[in-house]
């Protein structure tokens, strides 16, 4: 009995806290306390979060309805915007904006029509200060009511996104490809210019969202080939700031990877030239391709048309008989065939005309070799026969052998005679001057006149002796002078 009575007792107080949590949990729902879902009069349509980026601007969307019908065409009404906290009675400065021009805190306007229910507002010069939860109220004579329900939360940035690359397509060749760049913008006022290479003036759209906001964007059409497989595109967002006085730019890039077909497909053969039967001749074939080449096939041109011969990129083979090759090289996009590879046999009788137009050509050479020699050494026998040296000094003089200048022979011969003078004259025969055509031949227009003298002294009268030597001189110097005078006048 008593068990049963505190069975019911435990189970009377389980039902009573339960009860009581429950009750806990409506009371302190979110929105509960605020009667949020309960009871509003007013509701605001507008995005829940939006960026900006300072020293811009943000443009916000807002529409509003109210839960009963109000004549909002009547009377005045106005708009005010409240930050971080709806119940301002509190705390006053948290109302930031008043279109009534009572509360301007921050640099705001309602650009939307509020007797049509339209809320859009102008958020200008925005800074880190302003990045809040913020609340919206309508002020008319009818209604005055916050939406504590819907706030919006702006969170300002310093630096600006980067801009989006999208591709709309089959990335393969000979396909279209839509190509989009665009870029968040908060100011349409002053929207983003959107620049890529991809073509150097394309039009800057501005685009409206479903949410109200707007975005930038460019957008060009492209038809693809394998030139594009890895090409970078390459996107700018420049971002006016503080009335156009600076700016920032976001970039963004996108790699295309193209699928296409072979190219550059091409047959190779070695060894080069002719070639004797039953030698080995190696054909090499190579492509480009992405994906790369699933297979190689070899053909022979015969008089049925192509026959396929081999499947690999190397062939190899004994000769034989001639004939003409290609290669072909196919993937998943599609195939391409190289340029013709002729072989050509050499004939039986090559060998020998061969020997005979080496042994020609050969004597030729030969030939031509002796000529060249035979010229080389005439030359140099022709430069080693050097001319008899010039005089250096024009007119004439002459050169007097003294004793000491004899040769050996004269002086045996003169032993036991009396002293025996020498003397050699040379007379120079000097030309008229030679004109400037002749100048070259100047060195060949000299005569040169010899005069032997021998005068014998005894060795009674050396003082005779030396006089005659003098008088011999004056008459030979008379002599020259003659020689030379009548020269000239010649």
């Amino acid at each position: 009995m008593w068990i049963y009575l505190a069975t019911r007792v435990k189970a009377g107080l389980s039902v009573k806290m339960l009860a009581a949590n429950l009750l806990l949990t409506i009371l302190f729902l979110p929105g509960a306390v605020t009667g949020c879902g309960l009871h509003s009069d007013l509701f605001i349509t507008t995005p829940k979060n939006m960026k900006a980026l300072s020293g811009s601007c943000l443009q916000i969307p807002c529409n509003f309805s109210a839960s009963q019908e109000h004549d909002f065409g009547l009377g005045k009404i106005f708009g005010v915007w409240i930050k971080n906290n709806p119940y301002f009675g509190e705390n006053p400065k948290n109302v930031v904006f008043n279109s009534s021009g009572t509360v301007l805190t921050y640099p705001m306007n309602i650009t939307g029509n509020l007797s049509q229910k339209q809320c859009a507002t102008l958020f200008s010069n925005m800074s880190s200060i302003h990045t809040d939860k913020y609340f919206f109220r309508i002020h008319s004579s009818s209604l005055r009511a916050t939406d504590i329900c819907n706030a919006l939360q702006i969170r300002v940035i310093d630096s600006p996104p980067s801009p989006v690359i999208n591709v709309l397509g089959n990335l393969k060749e000979k396909e279209s490809l839509t190509v989009t760049c665009s870029a968040f913008t908060p100011c349409p006022n002053s929207p983003p210019k959107l620049i890529w290479n991809l073509l150097k003036d394309s039009n800057n759209n501005l685009e409206g969202n479903t949410d109200g906001t707007f975005t930038a964007q460019i957008q060009e059409i492209i038809t693809l080939t394998d030139k594009h497989d890895g090409y970078n595109i390459t996107c700018s967002a420049t971002y006016p700031l503080n009335g156009g006085k600076d700016n920032k730019t976001a970039e963004e890039t996108r790699t295309l990877s193209v699928l296409y077909s072979p190219k550059n497909t091409t047959a190779s053969m070695s060894p080069l030239g002719l070639v004797s039967a039953d030698a080995t001749v190696n054909l090499t074939c190579s492509s480009r391709a992405k994906p790369p080449v699933r297979n190689f096939t070899w053909f022979k041109i015969s008089t049925g048309g192509p026959l396929k011969v081999f499947e690999g990129d190397f062939y190899s083979f004994n000769v034989a008989e001639g004939g003409v090759y290609y290669c072909e090289a196919t993937n998943d996009v599609g195939n391409e065939a190289s340029s013709k590879v002729k072989v050509t046999m050499r004939d039986r009788g090559f060998a020998s005309t061969s020997f005979k137009w080496g042994a020609i050509l050969g004597g030729i050479f030969g030939i031509i070799v002796i000529i060249c020699l035979v010229i080389l050494v005439w030359r140099l026998k022709s430069e080693g026969q050097t001319p008899p040296e010039p005089q250096s000094q024009a007119g004439e003089h002459a050169s007097v052998k003294t004793p000491a200048e004899k040769t050996k022979g004269e002086e045996k011969e003169g032993e036991g005679e009396d002293p025996i003078h020498y003397g050699e004259i040379v007379f120079l025969e000097q030309r008229p001057k030679p004109s400037s055509d002749s100048a070259q031949d100047a060195g060949h227009q000299q005569d040169t006149l010899y005069s032997e003298v021998k005068v014998r002294n005894t060795t009674n009268n050396q003082t005779q002796a030396a006089d005659g030597v003098e008088d011999l001189y004056m008459n030979v110097r008379n002599t020259v002078d003659a020689v030379v005078e009548a020269t000239h006048d010649t």
